[in-house]
């Protein structure tokens, strides 16, 4: 099959979506598909070593100025579309609602080709990405006029100037419009129930597919039941992008209450991200914390075993990448009661899931695991048990078979199989994106 990736996000950039992306191409192109990845361009690094079944098309973009890593991609129409017709693809799949993605439904629709689209995130509840007060940078001038005045007065001012934006910025609408993207799919595909739940909830019509983002568990070989610390503080981790709705605050507090329970015990934070900044500063009172900014993926699977409890309180995660690592590692852990956690983070099991935003419940149930030997070894083992479950090369087999079962059903109902001479004449420049 010669298979269209149109993503608004990929390599170098590190985030589920591109992880996903590069693993499932490397493995089907082993089995003998060809790929063309349309992606954002990035100033920095190099594209990965594909060889000739992967090629990687970049666009010119744009940053949202409210998060920097977020690219608005410019791209050429006529660009867009010769690599489509030229790579003569079986099928589009979409992983991204924006620019790049609506390019690809009218790719589709263009050339005759059947679409699926994978929903990794949670658009609506982005939102605070795209208020007014993020946009212009409005905490940057808070933060110039508050200077080293009281961090809680600071933070109150954010939250109210925050949730004076988010009530004038309609989740509705941002449903609407991503649902407006997606149903033009033939089949949309989440990482979890839970995903595929909230979707159907939200109006999606089409027919939904759950395949598991999986992961590379080649990566993680030093995976192993684990044991309480003895001869030493209990370490927690926290990986992942630092963005306000990964809600990281709610660790710092719980962390915070720990520290009056435990002597000596330690949290590190992995990654970076536009919260960063904030989250130093609420922790800036706090001992024993390290803020280790950005690691390549390579670093993590030597990572996660030097710690014994992961903790997150994500209130939008569609699956949890670094959870999965974290549970293929060998760790238990504590979550919030939200979204697709609680399919991989199963209460009392592996375990404890909690309230959003609930710090305190957070350390009480932090503290329980930490003083518990048999049921932490238990929720060790139980960890590396359900991460089995998501091995990336299953998760691919099924990928694979849900092209050909698009492609082949497709092709029953298409008027006349697409015939690509029919597109030898010059493309115009001038293609509507989206049209409503």
């Amino acid at each position: 099959m010669n298979i269209a990736i149109f993503t608004d996000t990929f390599l170098p950039k590190i985030d589920g979506i591109a992880v996903s992306v590069d693993h499932f191409c490397r493995i089907l192109a082993k089995k003998g598909h060809n790929f063309t990845i349309c992606c954002p361009k990035y100033n920095e690094g190099e594209d990965p070593d594909y060889g000739p079944a992967i090629q990687i098309y970049r666009f010119k973009n744009t940053s949202l100025p409210s998060y920097p890593d977020v690219k608005v991609v410019l791209p050429s129409q006529k660009k867009i579309f010769k690599s489509v017709r030229d790579f003569k693809a079986d099928i589009i799949h979409i992983q991204t609602p924006g620019l790049l993605g609506q390019y690809g439904v009218v790719a589709s629709r263009m050339f005759g080709v059947p679409i699926v689209g994978t929903y990794h995130t949670l658009v609506s509840e982005q939102e605070a990405y795209l208020s007014l007060y993020r946009l212009l940078r409005v905490e940057k001038l808070l933060d110039l006029f508050l200077g080293n005045k009281s961090i809680k007065k600071r933070l109150q001012k954010l939250e109210r100037v925050e949730e004076f934006a988010t009530k004038n910025l309609k989740k509705a609408l941002i449903w609407k419009l991503s649902n407006k993207i997606y149903e033009a799919c033939q089949t949309i595909i989440t990482p979890t129930e839970m995903i595929k739940k909230e979707l159907v909830e939200h109006g999606v019509k089409k027919p939904i597919s759950v395949i598991s983002n999986g992961m590379d568990f080649s990566l993680f070989r030093n995976g192993q039941i684990k044991e309480v610390p003895q001869q030493r503080p209990p370490k927690l981790i926290h990986v992942g992008r630092i963005s306000f709705e990964k809600n990281v605050e709610v660790v710092l507090r719980a962390f915070a209450l720990l520290q009056k329970r435990f002597q000596g015990i330690t949290l590190d934070v992995y990654g970076d991200g536009p919260a960063l900044a904030s989250m130093k500063i609420e922790a800036r009172n706090l001992t024993d914390i390290t803020f280790h900014g950005f690691v390549s993926r390579d670093q993590l699977p030597n990572i996660y075993p030097n710690y014994d409890v992961f903790l997150t309180a994500s209130t939008m995660e569609t699956q949890g990448l670094v959870v999965l690592e974290a549970m293929a590692s060998g760790l238990p852990c504590v979550g919030v009661n939200s979204f697709a956690l609680p399919e991989l983070i199963q209460d009392n099991r592996n375990g404890f899931v909690v309230p959003p935003g609930n710090h305190q419940l957070m350390a009480d149930r932090t503290e329980a695991l930490l003083k518990d030997s048999n049921m932490f070894r238990s929720f060790s083992e139980q960890s590396l048990e359900i991460a089995k479950g998501h091995n990336i090369i299953e998760c691919a087999d099924r990928l694979e078979e849900l092209y050909q079962s698009v492609i082949r059903d497709y092709r029953k109902s298409a008027p006349k199989p697409v015939d690509w001479s029919d597109f030898d004449e010059p493309l115009d420049e001038e293609i509507v994106v989206y049209d409503n």
